[in-house]
Order: C-alpha cells, then sequence, then structure tokens
C-alpha cells in the first residue's frame, strides 16, 4: 500500500472516531420547536458522540448502493437506539457525567432522561414505519427488546462476584453486539435482500466486533490500553465484574477473589492478585482468547466474501481493520 492510500484510510478511520454530523433530524416532527427543553436535551446528549454505528452503516450501505436517504433514516434509526440506551443507562446506574458533560437525568432530571429515551425510541418505530419495510421494522424491534433484556440481565449480576464469562457473553450479546449486528444487517433489510446464508454471517460478524468492543472496554477499567483516560476501577467500585475482571478471578478461591473484588485502587488490586507480572501475564491470556475472536472475524470475512457482487466487496476491506479499531483501540494505517 502506498503512502497515499495509507494517509486515506487514516483520514477515514479518524473521522470515525471523531464528532460526525448531527443525526437529529430525519423528519420535520422528529423535534419540534414547541418542545424546547427536548430539544436542548438532544442537544447536548448529540453533541461529542463519535457516531461510530453510523459510521458503520454507511461503510455497509456505500458498497451496495442503498440511496442517501435510506442511509440517513438508518444512520438516524442505530444513533436514537444508542442514545436512547444511554440516557436509560446513565440513570440505571446513576452515572454522573456522559461524554465529559453532566448525564441528562442529572441536568434535567431521572423523569426527563426516562421520557427522552422513551422519545427516541418511539420516533425510531415511527420513521420506519413510513419507511414501510416491515422485516426492517421486526427486525428493529427485535434489536430493542434484546437491549432490554440485556439491561435486566446485567443489573441481576450487580454485586455477582462469581459471574463467569459466558453469562457476560450472553448480556453483551444482547446489550452491545446487538447493535453492531443491526449496523450490519439493516443496509441489506433495505434493500430486501433477506438470504438466510447472508444474515447468518452478518449476525456472527457483528457478534464478534461487540464481544471484542466490550471486553476491550472491560480492560479499559484496568487502565490497558487507555488512552481515553476512563476512570480506573469504575465497574468494580460499582460492584459490577466486568469480562476481564471476570476472567482474572475465575481461578482463585473464595478468600483471594473476596479481598480482590474490595480493591480500591489498580495496584492494591495488583497486589492481591500476586503482583505487577501475574496480572501482565492475565493481560496477556485475556487478549490470546481475543485473539482467537480476531482470527474467527477474518474467516468470516472470507465467506461473506463470497456472497457479495464484485463491486460490493470493497465492503471487505473496509470491515478488516475493524477488530484494530475496536480491541486493540489502534488506528488502521
Amino acid at each position: 500500500m502506498c503512502l497515499g492510500q495509507r494517509l486515506d484510510r487514516k483520514r477515514k478511520w479518524t473521522e470515525i472516531r471523531s464528532s460526525v454530523k448531527n443525526f437529529k433530524i430525519y423528519s420535520e416532527q422528529d423535534f419540534p420547536k414547541y418542545l424546547p427543553r427536548l430539544n436542548s436535551l438532544y442537544d447536548d446528549l448529540f453533541t461529542g458522540g463519535k457516531g461510530f454505528r453510523a459510521k458503520l452503516v454507511q461503510k455497509v450501505s456505500d458498497p451496495i448502493r442503498v440511496p442517501e436517504k435510506t442511509q440517513a433514516l438508518l444512520a438516524q434509526t442505530v444513533e436514537f437506539i444508542h442514545n436512547a440506551s444511554l440516557l436509560h443507562d446513565d440513570l440505571i446506574d446513576r452515572s454522573i457525567l456522559r461524554r465529559g458533560k453532566p448525564a441528562a437525568w442529572n441536568k434535567y432530571s431521572p423523569e426527563y432522561a426516562v421520557l427522552a429515551g422513551d422519545y427516541l425510541l418511539a420516533r425510531v418505530m415511527v420513521n420506519l414505519s413510513n419507511y414501510g419495510n416491515i422485516r426492517l421494522v421486526q427486525y428493529t424491534a427485535e434489536v430493542i427488546s434484546e437491549l432490554l433484556e440485556g439491561e435486566w440481565l446485567q443489573d441481576s449480576v450487580i454485586r455477582d462476584f462469581d459471574v463467569n464469562l459466558d453469562k457476560l457473553d450472553r448480556i453483551h450479546n444482547l446489550k452491545t453486539a446487538s447493535l453492531f449486528k443491526w449496523c450490519l444487517r439493516a443496509p441489506f433489510y433495505s434493500q430486501e435482500r433477506n438470504d438466510q446464508t447472508l444474515h447468518e454471517t452478518l449476525e456472527k460478524l457483528g457478534q464478534i466486533l461487540g464481544l471484542l468492543f466490550q471486553r476491550s472496554d472491560d480492560l479499559l477499567d484496568y487502565n490497558i490500553r487507555n488512552d481515553e483516560g476512563k476512570a480506573i476501577l469504575g465497574d468494580l467500585k460499582s460492584g459490577y465484574l466486568n469480562s476481564f475482571g471476570a476472567f482474572v478471578v475465575q481461578e482463585l478461591s473464595p478468600d483471594r477473589r473476596s479481598q480482590l473484588v474490595k480493591s480500591q485502587t489498580l495496584e492494591e488490586f495488583k497486589n492481591h492478585l500476586g503482583g505487577v507480572s501475574t496480572f501482565d501475564e492475565k493481560v496477556k491470556q485475556f487478549d490470546q482468547i481475543n485473539q482467537k475472536q480476531i482470527k474467527l472475524y477474518q474467516h468470516l470475512l472470507e465467506s461473506l466474501k463470497g456472497m457479495l457482487q464484485p463491486e460490493e466487496q470493497k465492503m471487505i476491506s473496509e470491515f478488516q481493520p475493524l477488530t484494530d479499531l475496536l480491541y486493540w483501540r489502534r488506528i488502521p494505517k
């Protein structure tokens, strides 16, 4: 790959990580001017987001020639669902900040945060229904249901320090991966391309991307590749043993596990685990587990390639760097 191509690819992925255009308005009825507090809340919410899911929709839509108007609808749909989930999550978790600013429930009130999230989901169904593709509407409703189911399941493991990776993977598949899967499948549904094998492959790809993203995000809590400056041990202090935490404690005795989960600093956590070298070895082992998922992802991409028309196959080259971006947190060169 020549220097110009590398710079062009880096520019594209930098755009994905940066703020994107405002996805607020698809229909004139989305945000009426006579509801100023609603508009103010959403102006806060949509400012500063990376819009990664909307960009992922675009990466699928462009090669299969989804019309721009439909792309705008799909991009808004996934951003609305995602932000609705953030509004509700922040309230449930009592998170004070969102994207460096006061969370909606904290700034406006818990009641407004609930109403705002519900409103977003309602607009999603109104706009998709007007689009007139019943399979797309049905699939979107299924995804929203999965998100809510995942929230219920996650609440059930708060302060459950015996939770294992399998149970957490089930939660992450519902809460995180469901939207990644939607981004890959919805553009094909919008084109009425309903081939079962195609959608099964897209489903598996989205599931892996969601899993990798969540596991990488869980590593940030232990200051691993934490370029975003996420609060250290935030999950653990909230009583939530995330995927890396569950992996680390799985072979510990009950007494050592009890000590470990009470850690207030990362240094204390490492000491209870057995020292820095033991901690580093656990990170290495965790990375190796996820590297297997990355290899499976690349294999699935080869399968997907055979299901696409020649002019659509540039989608594969766009998908290949996603694991670097989502798990290793590297901008592909």
